[in-house]
This record gives structure tokens, C-alpha cells and sequence, in this order.
């Protein structure tokens, strides 16, 4: 029998950090209070002898610790000097968290010196990213302005750049040789054929940058995605192997022990500590200290103790869904995987029972988590898991050894790269193969009541399978879980159906709930122009095809951005024309290009002063210039769209202008090159509502609606209360796809007027 109290201190702890890191003021009494409670639990368990006291006791000592370590931490999280305002940074030096490129729109970095004064705050800073490759570990200097974020956000301030930061100094040698051994297999797997290659990385040290959107989104609709993600299973691999190399050299167990510590360290460091690595890692030293003392140890206990230490060094790590996911994977693998293999064993091999047990024993912790992110279910995840599954240990052993081997022998690296490429490229192709299948994902009731449904469910499952039940109280259960199943069947049914009706069939320009990215349709006259595809191909498919959208006539790429164009692969085969504006020279920019032209798309590059028609609308390109003159490819160059009524339609169409991510400086340049730039009934918000907007722009062009597309909990705070005060000021009405969902505008009953139709009316508006 499985001891499973531990589970309630680590429990209480994570849900009281959730709850208290919103409200910095109330940490401190919490904290007083935790420790109070915990001392009468304590004098009561020693005089009453009772069990249930000290896990009751413990329970407050966990959320007492939790909540002190968060106050300790506040003020270096937050430095009182840097809250006035929105400070300039004159002069600031960051160290990077993660590794830049020179096309990086923002990155994570630790903030370390402002002015004369050091200070230690975690940070995204936005349009700062050096003109050369920089690696984590790096010393960048720049300037710009901050915004601090909402207390419980694991960055605590967004760093706006005035321009690239500049390197300082390189970072120390333990990082360099970890940034050199990652960048050795990178460019290994770069000679790698298709998904494979691209995928090496992630399997062996969790380096995803070379995984196309296309690739991430099917792992993700397929229930793959975790294979990318270095966890439990990755250090248990690295410390067996090195504490059996041990025996088998006759090494001590204590030397076997430090040996294993060492190893895991190091490691640690090859893959970066993120949240499930960080997990894993301290998971696994307390049962190489258990090892080293000669004790056995459980695997739950090890559980609920690391996810209490890890909590205690950085509380924030609650609200993190990574460092979720990962630990709820692993109490799901623990608790289920044993009792899911023995009732699967009686209809299959004791093998095949267990191959199947491990993903299931995952996908079942795992989803009321994953119900917040996407509100789907994988319908075939755990088939493609069972598939998937048996090469993934391959592919991070021998991923891993050739990692190491390049830096001191490339010809056995490549060799070893080469033979991890077959199980990468297996997992690749079962997670393209699920993905393509019909309903690879169910609609599922998104928020907290989707969580809580699904979780129900999921208990109600597992008790009427697993546990020993009478046949009373198995035929209740069942009672309930069925009158739980049709209940939701019935009202998502309804729903849809309900949807369905309320839908306006004569929309006319339509905004794709995509996720933080922008995807919009302009329709007229049985005429379809997409405007940018977002990040997602798989949303961005959901969307097309909830509206019925099979041709496009035109598609405008506003620029490369992976928020406005990862989604283009999914029409491929469906675009006539597209119009492009200048590149940023990276190869995913040609690849977009070459995929359109192998679907047979006639691709323009496009500048002011190209027009076209759409069914009764005439486009305008009106941005940017045919000679750039300074202006850098990417936001400040996007492709910049105007739609007008033209003949029957005159009278009764919307005119629209579709912006991408110009900020303000652009956008009045726009004004200067347009002076004739007429008033529209409808525009994209610029770069997602950030606050880089100009007043000007907005008041001359005075949309009667301004569609957003944001994705919800970003992390850059968009949309920002200046854009909605612009827009007030200028009687533009906002719509946002991350609390409204799809958002669909037609002509109102008047003319001059616009209605407006969204998944969830009762969601928009500002903040």
C-alpha cells in the first residue's frame, strides 16, 4: 500500500503559495499564523499521540516555510526603488536565462545591476535582443524603461529596450561548456534529414529551437510534447548508468553516491535548470542520499519532500505549469502505473499492459492541468504514447552520449547522432501520423469548471476500476459517472448547436482565437483573404474550419514572425496569392515561402501602391515603402493592408486596415506617407495591444471597432490599459480574442454602423 500523506503537506503548500502570491500584503500574517498553527498541532500530536495531528502539523509547517521564504524574497524580487513609476534603466547590466538570437523579439534574463546599485530580479525584456548569437550565462548592458508584472508572475518586471543590448561578458566556464556541448549537437542534428533532426535535441538535452511550429503543434495534439522535456526519466537514465559503471568498477557505495551527484550536477547544468529539470534533479538526490545511507526510500515521499524544498527556494515555482505538469506526470507514474498495468494485464501480455500503463498513468494526472492550456482532449494519446514511448530512452541515452562525445571525438559523435536520428525520426512521424487523423482532439468546457469536470471524472474512473469495491456501491459510482458523462455531452452539444445558430452567416471580417498571435478573415462576395496565420497550426485549422473557410484568394503575411506565421503550413495547398513584405533573412522565412510555392501559391514581395480586389472590396497596400530608408524587416516594415467598399458594395460593407505589429514610430510614419488615410470601421489592434502605440494614428484612422488578437495570461501584458485608454479616447470599441474567443463583425442594422458576434459577449471589454 502506497503511504500517501506526504502528498497533503506538498498539496497544501503549493495551493496556499497559489493562493497567497497574488497579495503580497497578506504573506507575512500567513506566515505568522502557519507557524502558530503548526506549534499547538505539534504539543497536541506529542500528548494525544495521534497521526492525523502531525500530518496536520506538517501540512502548516509546509505552508509556513512557503510563506516565509516569499517574504524573504519580496523585496529583492521587487526593490521598493524600482516600483516608482516606470523608471528609466540609464545604465543595467542582465544576465541571460536562456540563449538569444539576434531575431529574438524578448527573452528571460536576471536583472543585476541598475546604475550603482546590484540587485537580483528575474525579467523579460522585450526588443533588447545583441546583433550576434548570445548564450545563456551572457552579461549584456542596455537601457530602456520597466513595468513591473503581477506579483505571483514568475518574471517579475518587463524590460522595454531602447535598442540591442550589448555583451559585457561571456558567461562563466561551467556555462560555456555546457553552451558549447548544446550548440555541437544543434549543429550535428542541423545535417540530419527532416523532423528528425530537429527533434534530436529536445529528446536528448531538451533543446527545442530547431523544432518547426508544424512539428510542436502535432506533439502537442498527439500528447508527445513531454518527450521534449528533460524529467525524472532523463536523470534516472544518467544516474543508473553511472551507479551501475560504478559497481561494475568495483567503486564504493559512497563513492558511487558522490560520483552519481556529480554527474547530476553537471547535467543539470548541460540541460538547464527549468522547472521540471529542477524537480527531477532534486528528486534525485534524495534518493541518492537515502542510497549513500543504505535506507530504502519510496517514491511518493520523494515526491512531496522535493516539491516542499523546491517551493521553499522559489515559491513562484506554484504558478508555473511546467513545474505542474512535471510533478503531477510523476505522482501519476508512481500512484497509477502499478494498478493500471495489473487490470491491463488480464486482457493483455504483462509487457504490453505496462507499456501502456506508463502513458496512460501520465496522461490521466496530467490532464485537468493540461485543460487550462488547451481545452481539449487527445483522443489519441495514449496509443501514440504507447508507440512513442519505447524509443524515447534510446534516443536521450544515445542523444546524450553523442552530445558528449562531439566536443572530444566528432567523427564517433556523428556517428552516435546519426543512430539517435532513428528513434527521433519514429517519434516524429507517430506524432505527425496522430495528429493528422480525424478528432485527434475532443472540445472540451475550458477554465476552472473544465478542470473540475474532468477531474471528477478522471476519480470516479480510476475508483470504479481500481478499488475494491461492493457491487452497490460500483453500480452507484457508475450511476454517477454516467449521469456525469451525458450531462456534459448534452450541454457542450447544446452549446455548439446553440453557437451554431447564434453565428452570423453574413460576417464579414472574422478574428480567429489563435493564442497570442493574429489571424484574420476578410470575406466579400465569396471572396477570402487570411491575414497572418498565428502561432498554432492546429488553432489556426480549428478556426478555418469552424467557419467553413476552404480556398483563400489572397493571404498577407504582415512579416516572420513565428506569432503571425507558424500557422502558414496548414493552407499551403489552399492560397492563390500571397503578398509578402521584406525578410529577415532567417532560413525559417524561405521555408515559409517554399511551402506556399510548392502548393501552388503565386507569392509577391509587396510594397505601398500595390492594389487588388476582393469580391467587392479593393485592397490597398499602404505600408511600408519600396525603399526602406533606415527601417529595419519585421514589426517595423509589416505589411500594412487597406480594405474599401468599391461599387454594389459601397454602401453596405465594412472598410477595414490591417496593421501587424507596427509600433508608434511606424505608425506615424504610415500617417506621413498616407495623408489621405480615410476613417474604417474596423482595425487590428497593433502587436497584440501593446503600449507601443501612436494617439495620432488611432484618432485619424477612428475605427468603430478594434479587434485584438492576444492570447489570455501572456506574459507581456498585453493588451495594456494605455492602448484601451487610446482607443476610449477615440470612441474605438476593443474586442479581444482571449476573453471573447472567436469574434466574427458584420454592418449593423444602420448605416454607419458595426455589430459584433463573439464565442463569449459577456467576457470583453477592457482589463
Amino acid at each position: 500500500m502506497i503511504d500517501l500523506r506526504i502528498l497533503i503537506p506538498a498539496g497544501a503548500a503549493w495551493l496556499a503559495a497559489v493562493l497567497f502570491l497574488p497579495f503580497p500584503a497578506g504573506i507575512l500574517p500567513i506566515a505568522i499564523g502557519a507557524w502558530v498553527v503548526t506549534g499547538v498541532m505539534l504539543a497536541l500530536a506529542l500528548a494525544r499521540g495521534r497521526r492525523l495531528l502531525v500530518t496536520i502539523a506538517v501540512a502548516f509547517a509546509a505552508i509556513a516555510l512557503v510563506a516565509t521564504s516569499a517574504f524573504a524574497h519580496s523585496d529583492s524580487r521587487h526593490p521598493p526603488f524600482l516600483l516608482a513609476g516606470n523608471p528609466r534603466l540609464a545604465a543595467a547590466t542582465i544576465v541571460t536565462t536562456e540563449t538569444v538570437t539576434r531575431n529574438s523579439k524578448h527573452f528571460r534574463a536576471t536583472l543585476t545591476s541598475v546604475g550603482d546599485r546590484a540587485v537580483a530580479v528575474p525579467v523579460v525584456v522585450f526588443d533588447g535582443a545583441p546583433k550576434r548569437r548570445t548564450e545563456i550565462g551572457s552579461t549584456l548592458a542596455l537601457s530602456g524603461s520597466m513595468k513591473p508584472t503581477a506579483p505571483d508572475e514568475e518574471q517579475s518586471f518587463l524590460v522595454f529596450a531602447d535598442g540591442p543590448a550589448h555583451l559585457v561578458a561571456k558567461p562563466p566556464w561551467y556555462l560555456a561548456w555546457a553552451n558549447g556541448l548544446r550548440s555541437g549537437l544543434a549543429w550535428a542534428a542541423t545535417s540530419l534529414p527532416g523532423d528528425g533532426g530537429s527533434l534530436l535535441p529536445g529528446l536528448a538535452i531538451g533543446d527545442t529551437v530547431a523544432v518547426s511550429p508544424s512539428l510542436s503543434d502535432d506533439l502537442k495534439t498527439s500528447s508527445l510534447s513531454h518527450l521534449t522535456a528533460v524529467s525524472g526519466a532523463n536523470c534516472a537514465v544518467v544516474i543508473g548508468l553511472i551507479l551501475l559503471a560504478g559497481r561494475a568498477a568495483g567503486l564504493r557505495r559512497s563513492h558511487r553516491v558522490i560520483a552519481a551527484i556529480v554527474v547530476l550536477v553537471g547535467f543539470v547544468v548541460l540541460v538547464t535548470p527549468e522547472p521540471s529539470v529542477l524537480r527531477a534533479a532534486v528528486m534525485a538526490a534524495l534518493v541518492l542520499l537515502a542510497l549513500a545511507r543504505g535506507r530504502p526510500i519510496g517514491g511518493v515521499p520523494v515526491i512531496g519532500v522535493a516539491i516542499i524544498i523546491l517551493l521553499t527556494v522559489d515559491p513562484w515555482l506554484a504558478r508555473d505549469y511546467g513545474f505542474a505538469l512535471s510533478a503531477l506526470a510523476t505522482v501519476g507514474l508512481v500512484v497509477l502505473s502499478g494498478p493500471l498495468a495489473r487490470l491491463l494485464a488480464r486482457w493483455m501480455p504483462g509487457w504490453i499492459a505496462t507499456v501502456v500503463a506508463v502513458p496512460l498513468a501520465a496522461q490521466l494526472a496530467c490532464q485537468p492541468v493540461l485543460i487550462f492550456l488547451n481545452p481539449t482532449v487527445p483522443v489519441y494519446g495514449v496509443i501514440a504514447n504507447t508507440l512513442a514511448e519505447p524509443a524515447s530512452p534510446v534516443a536521450t541515452v544515445v542523444g546524450l552520449a553523442a552530445c558528449l562525445t562531439l566536443a572530444v571525438f566528432p567523427p564517433l559523435g556523428h556517428v552516435l547522432a546519426a543512430v539517435a536520428w532513428v528513434p527521433s525520426a519514429w517519434i516524429a512521424a507517430v506524432a505527425r501520423f496522430f495528429a493528422s487523423l480525424p478528432g485527434a482532439r475532443l472540445p472540451w468546457p475550458g477554465g476552472i469548471v473544465g478542470v473540475l469536470v474532468l477531474a471528477c471524472i478522471t476519480v470516479l474512473v480510476l475508483v470504479l476500476v481500481l478499488a475494491p469495491l461492493r457491487a452497490g456501491a460500483r453500480r452507484a459510482i457508475g450511476f454517477v459517472l454516467a449521469v456525469v458523462v451525458v450531462g456534459l455531452v448534452t450541454i457542450t452539444g447544446v452549446s455548439n448547436i446553440v453557437q451554431q445558430i447564434n453565428r452570423p452567416p453574413d460576417w464579414q471580417i472574422a478574428d480567429c482565437d489563435i493564442g497570442q498571435g493574429d489571424a484574420m478573415i476578410v470575406r466579400s462576395a465569396g471572396k477570402v483573404a487570411l491575414m497572418d496565420t498565428g502561432p498554432s497550426p492546429a488553432l489556426l485549422k480549428t478556426c478555418l474550419d469552424t467557419l467553413g473557410i476552404t480556398r483563400i484568394d489572397l493571404l498577407v503575411l504582415s512579416h516572420y514572425d513565428l506569432d503571425h506565421v507558424a500557422g502558414t503550413p496548414v493552407v499551403d495547398h489552399m492560397v492563390d496569392r500571397a503578398i509578402v513584405g521584406p525578410s529577415s533573412g532567417q532560413p525559417r522565412d524561405a521555408e515559409i515561402i517554399r511551402g506556399l510555392l510548392a502548393g501552388g501559391t503565386r507569392v509577391d514581395r509587396v510594397s505601398r501602391g500595390i492594389t487588388g480586389r476582393l469580391g467587392d472590396l479593393r485592397w490597398s497596400v499602404i505600408w511600408p515603402l519600396a525603399q526602406l530608408d533606415g527601417i529595419q524587416p519585421g514589426n517595423d516594415a509589416c505589411v500594412t493592408v487597406l480594405f474599401e467598399p468599391v461599387g454594389r458594395c459601397e454602401d453596405g460593407c465594412l472598410s477595414s486596415l490591417f496593421v501587424g505589429d507596427l509600433g508608434e514610430r511606424p505608425q506615424d510614419l504610415v500617417l506621413e506617407a498616407n495623408p489621405a488615410l480615410p476613417r474604417v470601421d474596423v482595425i487590428e489592434v497593433a502587436h497584440h495591444g501593446s503600449a507601443d502605440q501612436s494617439p495620432e494614428f488611432y484618432r485619424r484612422v477612428s475605427a468603430t471597432v478594434g479587434l485584438i488578437g492576444v492570447g489570455l495570461h501572456n506574459r507581456y501584458g498585453h493588451p495594456t490599459q494605455r492602448l484601451f485608454d487610446i482607443l476610449a479616447s477615440v470612441g474605438t470599441t476593443a474586442e479581444r480574442t482571449d476573453l471573447q474567443g472567436l469574434v466574427l463583425v458584420k454592418p449593423g442594422g444602420r448605416a454607419g454602423t458595426v455589430a459584433v458576434w463573439s464565442e463569449h459577449p459577456d467576457a470583453g471589454g477592457p482589463g
